[in-house]
């Protein structure tokens, strides 16, 4: 059963905020105002109630920078963090955006070898210099790395739990041509979160908080950062299911907070917009992945709705439909278990069939 709901009533709204008070610059607004039909959505809160684990946390839905919905469950609570696991990614995305405004990375077609030293890092491999940030965010780099495949040098298994990574990281070859086919792998955001520390001499994690989080009124949240003060670009990072939400409204308004630009608004659109790259052993799932999101399509009501989304394992989900200025979050915490993402798309089909 949902703990917060601001969809039932005003009077529950005003009993809830009573509990907790308003979001600044995130009003509450009734559902029925923005086109959803209140009799599917107590439908989509039994649905969810009835699930048989007892691992879906969250859902927060936000359309014209005001609360629609916000359901929780499984005893978690407004301000309760969970591993949004490779959401961290998309988010690893956003930070470079601003690493851009603030004169860090130039433009996507830099190659990786430029940012580092080889005086200071003799291990720095040659192969770097034909990676570019592009094929980074592509899943597209050609190196040595699948999360698939454990014995790849370039696994997440073999660097993520050292004290220091980026040495290790570093070294990894590049034996595949970079641009050409997806392969997933962590590497890809470890790096451009380690070109960010690089340059700016602050761990991602301290650099999200001060460009993004602290922005946002983002104060509860965990980043895990090593001894050698580098954080896991690719995941591993804790916040809340509304906290979540409000990094969307960021994609979905531009890259604007109220009047504050956090991300410029040109990346913004280059996310948006940009094609990415396909395969076809997902494409029952998604259509294409560029800048460390997903795009894909679907018909709801007779219409159809393009969104983009990050993903991470446990079936959680950060969903944008630029044309309708509306994020969705989805949280949950069935880590390692298939069921995870496909009870997230069947929530989300369901909320979008709410939405008439």
């Amino acid at each position: 059963m949902k703990l917060l709901a601001f969809s039932i009533c005003f009077c529950i709204t005003t009993i809830a905020f009573g509990q907790r008070p308003p979001i600044p610059d995130l009003p509450a607004i009734i559902p029925e105002e923005v086109g959803f039909s209140q009799d599917s959505l107590n439908a989509l809160d039994d649905f969810i109630s009835g699930f048989e684990q007892n691992d879906f946390t969250g859902m927060v839905v936000i359309r014209d920078h005001k609360i629609v919905i916000e359901y929780f469950y499984t005893n978690n609570w407004r301000t309760d963090i969970n591993d949004v696991r490779s959401v961290g990614k998309s988010i690893t995305s956003l930070l470079l955006g601003v690493a851009m405004e603030d004169g860090i990375v130039s433009n996507l077609d830099q190659d990786v070898y430029s940012f580092f030293s080889k005086e200071k890092y003799p291990m720095l491999h040659e192969d770097y210099k034909n990676v570019k940030i592009r094929d980074l965010l592509n899943m597209a780099s050609g190196l040595d790395a699948d999360s698939d495949r454990w014995e790849t040098p370039g696994n997440a298994g073999q660097w993520m739990g050292k004290d220091e990574w980026l040495t290790y990281l570093l070294g990894i070859s590049q034996p595949n041509e970079p641009g050409k086919n997806w392969v997933y792998a962590d590497i890809n955001a470890a790096l451009i979160g380690a070109i960010i520390e690089e340059k700016t001499g602050m761990s991602l994690r301290d650099y999200a908080d001060e460009k993004v989080f602290k922005p946002l009124g983002i104060t509860k949240y965990f980043w895990y950062t090593n001894p050698a003060n580098q954080t896991v670009a690719a995941g591993t990072l804790f916040l809340s299911t509304l906290d979540l939400a409000k990094i969307g409204v960021l994609v979905a308004n531009e890259g604007k907070w109220a009047d504050q630009q956090i991300i410029p608004q040109d990346y913004i659109e280059l996310l948006i917009d940009s094609k990415g790259i396909s395969d076809p052993a997902n494409a029952s799932i998604w259509d294409s992945y560029s800048m460390f999101w997903y795009r894909t399509k679907t018909i709801s009501n007779g219409r159809e709705i393009d969104y983009l989304w990050a993903s991470g394992n446990g079936g959680n989900q950060l969903i944008v439909i630029p044309e309708e200025n509306m994020v969705i979050s989805l949280t949950a915490t069935a880590y390692g278990y298939r069921y995870g993402h496909r009870r997230t798309r069947a929530v989300l089909r369901k909320l979008f069939d709410a939405f008439e």
